[in-house]
């Protein structure tokens, strides 16, 4: 699919950009979707430009202190929605982004993106992630025609969300590592095209660190193209295994945690980056192990029990445990001979995770790209309690049918934690 990103240029703003858009394609009509934030710094000047042209325009904007991609706000902006067919203008970053592709898609218009922090990778994605009954749920949407990436703006944004984008790409370090790893040993369909492109944005990013850090246009733009780049993936593949391993489904289950206790989550991608040292740790566990020793280990494992790991689930994830269990039931309804055809998979290709473990940058190399970035590195800074890291380590793993390091640590009995 191809999703166009501007750019400001020497000629154009990215307002004249999409004004020039507009024209070309006859839109005349539109709903503005923005939060108090977000208005004031493009989303009002947007407007007025659209105004100016004598265009139609609606907009609803978000008083409240934190938006939450909700029952709440979805519903504010369907109220909003009329029967002339609007092009919805997504103003802000990942949750507003959400609730705009959610509404304008169930509405059945398009929407345009116009991003106001370089904060998540999924501007292109087709899913939202919505937050419905207090659960986290991706739910199939729809991505933009366009995303308008207004630099200025951009790289005036906070650093904590200029640091939370730069730490989603550096998750990708991990995700790479888990896709190929669940292709090897689950049969997980993998692209070795998709998977350098994601590479290519990974390394992107790590040469314009200190660019990055300091917030300049220059950095910020790497930052963003890499940003939708990786959605481009995702879009392109069909899914998100080429951007997302353990250490997202780790951030989701903190997201779950703190949703569901009534605390204000962070970032996500300040979470995805914090997550990652936690995995790396794992992956350098498992670089430890000789391939003796591997099969000492495999001939000690046996094969876990599946009313206990549901159990395990019902416990660890309440009301979405049977979704769960569906999900599982591949690793749930394993037979002992399908136990030990994994265990000799893992021995067959052996050399090849452990090169895989290899690319795995080390923990202090993640804490320290992520400082320079002006990124979080403890627990603490994400206002997360002592242990919640280590419990999303040992459970998240349950959250998707997908292999990742923490279950074929699992298998090796390798303990994880910092």
């Amino acid at each position: 699919m191809n999703i166009p990103l501007f750019f400001p240029t020497p000629q154009q703003d990215t307002i004249a950009q999409l004004i020039e858009y507009c024209e070309a394609r006859s839109l005349r009509a539109f709903m503005l979707i923005a939060d108090r934030n977000t208005y004031p710094i493009l989303g009002q000047a947007v407007e007025q430009a659209l105004l100016a042209r004598g265009w139609d325009v609606k907009k609803v904007v978000f008083e409240q202190d934190e938006v939450v991609p909700d029952e709440t706000f979805l519903v504010q902006a369907l109220v909003q929605a009329d029967q002339v067919e609007r092009m919805y203008l997504a103003v802000g970053s990942g949750t507003l982004t959400d609730i705009t592709r959610f509404v304008s898609h169930r509405t059945r218009r398009p929407f345009l993106s116009l991003p106001t922090a370089p904060s998540v990778d999924g501007f292109t994605s087709p899913s939202a992630s919505l937050v419905l009954g207090r659960i986290k749920k991706t739910v199939i949407s729809q991505p933009p025609q366009a995303v308008f990436a207004h630099l200025p703006v951009l790289a005036d944004a906070p650093q904590a969300m200029i640091a939370a984008g730069f730490g989603d790409i550096l998750g990708k370090a991990i995700a790479l590592a888990d896709w190929k790893l669940g292709a090897l040993l689950w049969d997980e369909p993998y692209s070795a095209e998709i998977a350098a492109r994601v590479r290519a944005t990974l390394d992107a990013c790590l040469k314009a660190v200190d660019e990055i850090g300091a917030a300049s246009v220059s950095g910020v733009e790497k930052l963003m193209f890499a940003l939708f780049d990786s959605g481009m993936c995702m879009l392109d593949f069909g899914n998100s295994r080429p951007a997302a391993g353990a250490e997202h489904y780790m951030s989701h289950f903190l997201e779950m945690k703190l949703l569901k206790e009534g605390r204000r989550a962070a970032l996500h991608g300040a979470k995805v980056a914090l997550c990652s040292m936690y995995v790396s740790d794992l992956y350098i566990r498992f670089r430890q192990i000789d391939r003796a020793e591997a099969v000492q280990r495999l001939q000690a494992s046996v094969l876990p029990d599946a009313q206990a790991d549901m159990e395990r689930i019902r416990t660890v994830y309440g009301e979405i445990a049977d979704s769960l269990i569906i999900e599982q039931a591949p690793f749930l309804q394993m037979t002992p001979a399908g136990y030990e055809a994994l265990k000799q998979r893992i021995l067959d290709h052996w050399d090849e995770l452990q090169d895989l473990a290899a690319q795995v940058p080390h923990p202090p190399t993640f804490a320290d790209l992520l400082l320079r970035v002006g990124g979080a590195v403890t627990p603490q800074a994400l206002n997360l309690l002592p242990g919640e890291v280590e419990l999303a380590l040992h459970h998240s793993h349950l959250f998707r049918n997908r292999f990742t390091i923490c279950k074929l640590g699992r298998i090796l009995g390798l303990e994880p934690g910092l």
